[in-house]
């Protein structure tokens, strides 16, 4: 094996290693009582502006919002995608657009269940944006906020530097017609579609570390199992949690009659749902094979000490002729048997080694060992 096969077989074997268990983020890490301007704001803010229609596409990167302001051109959709969430900016562009209040708080509190919301001609959806890094091997979240209105979709993210919606941008510089030549609602469904079909990269990761480690167990190859079946086991929670709340979401707009949703685009979001009904199945069967991965570790583990403590038991046991036999020859009487004998002591140790002798052979047709 050359140096940089060995080599990619250690990365590749890197997030199974315990050491990342440490470097975990936090479970819970949302709370309702910390004002939103608590937290850290981003050095800058990205404004990524599309709009379209089947004959014409324009696009403008901005760093600032007064760009985004609304334009009223009624045969073009308007994308608006913001990186990096500034709590000012935030609010100024949402006046703009008539968002409602508890909708811009809902967009700056980070750490949110996934969920959708309808307050008049607006629907707002809030759910995670997940990556898998391959160093750690952990799952990294990010919300986004998508909102949907009449001609317009704005979406926010926390991480400027990445997304998923690259195949979204690089259909419509294409022309696709499908998109281009479809209403707001369509584009809605473009981004929440490449977010749900994003899970499941991460769930094939997932699935290869746990197949590699159930072949372990199998094996009984593997030091530090519970250790990496714990990690994995936060890890699939922490999947679980994040897009568990996703599927009432889609469910919520396909059942959903707002005047922004287009009847005809209904079967889209349909198919969303069925993805996402897919994903969470995955997720709950991997869940099941952790758990049942625990409890054949334990099997393993109490399988090996009662080996242990079977090779003690018959240790002991084939010892126990010669300690009686050495104590009874070794008591403080006057007349001992075989004590004033030559050959005394050569017998007495003969005893002491064919008596355990017979015994070992009679527990191996016995089948104890």
């Amino acid at each position: 094996m050359s140096i940089l096969q060995q080599a990619n077989k250690i990365v590749n074997l890197l997030p199974d290693w315990p050491w990342n268990y440490f470097a975990r983020e936090s479970i819970t890490n949302y709370n309702p009582s910390k004002d939103v301007g608590d937290r850290e704001e981003p050095k800058e803010t990205i404004y990524s502006i599309y709009r379209y229609n089947a004959q014409s596409f324009e696009e403008k990167r901005s760093f600032t919002e007064e760009d985004c302001y609304q334009q009223h051109e009624r045969d073009k959709v308007t994308w608006i995608n913001v990186d990096g969430l500034k709590k000012l900016e935030v609010e100024k562009l949402c006046a703009n657009y008539g968002i409602h209040s508890l909708l811009v708080e809902d967009i700056l509190s980070i750490g949110q269940r996934a969920k959708m919301d309808e307050i008049d001609e607006i629907i707002f959806c809030l759910l995670p944006m997940l990556y898998y890094n391959e160093g750690t091997g952990m799952i990294e979240t990010e919300q986004v906020s998508i909102i949907l209105g009449k001609k317009y979709v704005l979406s926010f993210q926390e991480d400027p530097e990445r997304d998923v919606f690259d195949p979204v941008r690089e259909r419509l510089r294409k022309g696709n017609p499908k998109l281009r030549g479809n209403t707001a609602d369509y584009l809605c469904y473009s981004l929440i579609d490449v977010i749900v079909d994003s899970y499941f990269a991460i769930i094939e990761k997932l699935n290869e570390r746990i197949e590699r480690l159930e072949d372990a167990l199998l094996l009984n190859k593997t030091d530090g199992a519970l250790t990496k079946i714990s990690i994995l086991r936060r890890e699939v929670m922490l999947l679980r949690r994040s897009i568990l709340p996703v599927r009432d979401l889609v469910n919520g707009i396909v059942k959903s009659e707002n005047d922004v949703l287009e009847e005809r685009n209904e079967k889209y979001f349909k198919d969303v749902l069925d993805h996402i009904t897919q994903a969470n199945d995955y997720v709950e069967n991997h869940r099941d094979m952790l758990m049942n991965m625990q409890d054949l570790s334990m099997s393993q583990i109490n399988t090996r000490l009662n080996q242990v403590m079977k090779v003690f038991t018959l240790l002991a046991t084939l010892m126990a002729p010669a300690t009686v036999i050495g104590g009874i020859f070794g008591m403080n009487f006057d007349i001992i048997p075989l004590a004033h004998q030559v050959d005394g002591f050569y017998i007495t140790v003969s005893l002491m080694l064919i008596i355990p002798l017979i015994m070992m052979i009679w527990f191996k047709r016995k089948g104890w060992f």
